[in-house]
């Protein structure tokens, strides 16, 4: 498996991303998301960072609307999301 999900950040953006209504996420509905789930503050050079890494990658890809920067997931970061679905559900199985 390729590094993107080495980062918990990575992951967890991808997984944001997947779970939303219509498969996309502007960047400050992000960055709110994983704040409140980190129960911290999260810096901003550090989250845009992130996202550009998982956009470098090919598993993210961002569009603008309006004023406000919007991303998505390619249909690589789907299927790595799903694959390391997948394999977080294998574990929890075998120990249950």
């Amino acid at each position: 498996m390729t590094k993107w999900l080495q980062s918990g950040r990575r992951r967890d953006i991808c997984f944001l991303l997947v779970a939303s209504e219509d498969g996309e996420l502007r960047s400050q509905q992000l960055k709110s998301k994983l704040e409140a789930h980190y129960d911290g503050h999260i810096e901003p050079k550090s989250f845009y960072g992130t996202l550009s890494a998982l956009e470098d990658a090919g598993f993210v890809e961002k569009r603008t609307a309006g004023l406000h920067d919007v991303y998505a997931l390619t249909d690589g970061g789907q299927r790595r999301v799903r694959e390391h679905y997948e394999w977080v559900s294998d574990c929890l199985d075998a120990d249950g």
